[in-house]
């Protein structure tokens, strides 16, 4: 097994380029959308996962999950929940043991979609939680990416307004490269295996 640097620091990861989410992001806000989508992916033996809340500036104010982001290597959908709510079809797919979804900091994720439905998520991997094996100490998808790629994953669209009526490529692209980027390190630290 590879073992790779423990950790990076803030410097360091300032000085990196910053990488890019190339491949289609993809806007599902109508409950066909969401059908096409999972159709495709339910193709897939394993997906990077993440979501989005619209950020609350007011002690005590708390909005859901607006968006759900699903990749591929070349795809990544954005489920606008904010608008379609979970539907069905996607349930199942959260629900589904035979396809591995992976992302980072998975508790707050499942802790807001209980809010949205009540569902039991199947077959997910936290890299918070996986890397250490690998010898990497950060915990952060920004940190773990830097380490194993190179690259800096910019968070400038983070508190932005995930449930605007239309999202700015900006947003897409952003939204997108966290769910594609857990995929990619889960697949880089599995090639030898």
């Amino acid at each position: 097994m590879i073992e790779y640097s423990h950790s990076i620091t803030k410097e360091q990861l300032a000085l990196l380029p910053v990488e890019e989410f190339k491949g289609r992001a993809i806007i599902v806000d109508t409950k066909k959308d969401a059908t096409h989508a999972i159709e495709y992916l339910s193709k897939q033996s394993k997906v990077g996962f993440d979501t989005e809340t619209r950020p609350s500036f007011k002690k005590g104010q708390r909005f859901k999950i607006a968006l759900m982001q699903i990749a591929s290597e070349e795809i990544c959908f954005l489920f606008r929940l904010n608008k379609i709510g979970v539907p069905k079809i996607l349930e199942e797919f959260l629900s589904d043991k035979s396809i591995l979804k992976i992302g980072l900091s998975l508790r707050d994720d499942f802790g807001a979609i209980k809010k949205r439905t009540d569902i039991e998520p199947a077959n997910f991997i936290d890299l918070q939680n996986y890397v250490g094996q690998f010898g990497i100490e950060d915990a952060s998808l920004q940190k773990i990416y830097a380490i194993l790629f190179g690259k800096r994953i910019s968070k400038g669209q983070r508190l932005t307004n995930w449930e605007a009526d239309v999202l700015s490529d900006s947003q897409k692209k952003y939204a997108a490269l966290d769910a594609w980027a857990c995929l990619k390190i889960y697949n880089l630290l599995n090639e030898g295996k």
